[in-house]
């Protein structure tokens, strides 16, 4: 995402709100959330001051200590021009952003980068436009690919729905989807980002792995130009995880970007979620130009030492073909431990590993 979708967002927030211009907002409550309209367009400008403070002013822990406050006489035109100004603050905070600039969010990784601050704004401006449009008797509905781009950035722990808008708004807890449960409770979710001495483990977004899979670069510069291709097997297991439903980002796939110049340089990632005896397996790849640099190590040290520290992780594992010696190389670099033939054999027989692999084990 960038800032052009916060633009047509906000956009048309504004054409929809303006035909309700001369009502009075304070005395309509906004659809199903507690506050009348005008505080909910209010809360829609804040939103975007402050997503624009936190990413250009590289916010660490807590938001930029700053607020926004109306002229007192300020009616429903000059907030409307206010959100267009904090829409227009955001959506150049977000385009000229530098691609590794972060910012302070508390959920759920306490950061997002510019992408995901576009996320998050184009969705409060979505959904409360969605709130304020019900309240005051308003049609609203926005385009599919605003609604997709949102699911897709920062709801990747949903499984899409026929329509983005529906599935949005079902996600969010203001309708319903055939064959889901009504939801009562809901965050969304940034992407996971692992910082090691050179590198960035970035985490794949599902519109980043659909863009690699279809071949695209998935928003990165990747050394050599594209990325090996074990990077784009792996974003199509995330991307068919994801549309069955069954991704958790944390354990999905991370871009590994080089600090020194914000090249990509490789992939790490998961082969899936932690089973019920808390197993996971992890495989890695490097454009070829980045080899024998330690790259690998260092990022399979990384990746291992945030999910050892889990509690719903109890055994991490990685498989090698035996003409892959420099692997074997870095997984004991890594603290990773060729498994006796008994565990080879437990593991062909109740995990799926292909016969002629070999099994290594995370021991610290």
């Amino acid at each position: 995402m960038s800032g052009d979708q916060v633009t047509e967002a906000v956009r048309g927030c504004v054409t929809t709100l303006r035909a309700a211009v001369d009502r009075d907002w304070t005395a309509v409550r906004a659809g199903g959330v507690e506050w009348d309209c005008h505080v909910t367009a209010l809360h829609v400008a804040e939103c975007l001051l402050a997503y624009a403070g936190n990413l250009v002013g590289h916010a660490k822990d807590a938001y930029v200590p700053f607020e926004m406050r109306l002229e007192d006489g300020t009616g429903n035109d000059g907030l409307l021009h206010v959100l267009e100004t904090t829409g227009a603050l955001l959506a150049a905070a977000v385009n000229t952003a530098a691609p590794g600039d972060r910012g302070f969010h508390p959920y759920p990784f306490r950061s997002a980068d510019g992408e995901g601050f576009a996320a998050m704004g184009v969705a409060e401006v979505l959904l409360h436009t969605h709130d304020m449009a019900q309240g005051l008797g308003l049609e609203y509905a926005p385009a599919e690919s605003l609604a997709d781009a949102v699911l897709t950035s920062i709801f990747p722990h949903v499984q899409p729905g026929p329509e983005a808008w529906p599935t949005l708004l079902w996600a969010t807890g203001r309708g319903e989807l055939a064959g889901r449960p009504a939801v009562d409770g809901w965050r969304w979710t940034n992407n996971l980002v692992l910082p090691s001495e050179r590198l960035t483990l970035t985490g794949l977004r599902p519109a980043a792995a659909r863009d690699l899979r279809l071949g695209g670069d998935g928003g990165f510069t990747w050394l050599g130009g594209a990325p090996y291709e074990g990077t784009r097997e792996a974003a199509g297991f995330l991307v068919k995880a994801y549309e069955a439903g069954l991704h958790r980002p944390e354990f999905g796939v991370f871009t590994l970007v080089r600090t020194a110049d914000g090249l990509a340089v490789g992939g790490i990632g998961f082969h899936g979620t932690p089973d019920p005896e808390g197993r996971v397996e992890i495989g890695y790849d490097l454009i070829p130009e980045a080899r024998g640099q330690g790259y690998a190590t260092e990022a399979v040290r990384t990746l291992t030492a945030w999910a050892s520290a889990r509690d719903d992780v109890h055994q991490i594992v990685a498989t090698v073909e035996p003409e892959n010696p420099a692997s074997e190389r870095v997984l004991a670099r890594a603290g990773f431990h060729r498994a006796p033939a008994e565990q080879e054999e437990t593991a062909r027989r109740e995990h799926g590993m292909e016969s002629g692999l070999r099994l290594f084990v995370f021991r610290g």
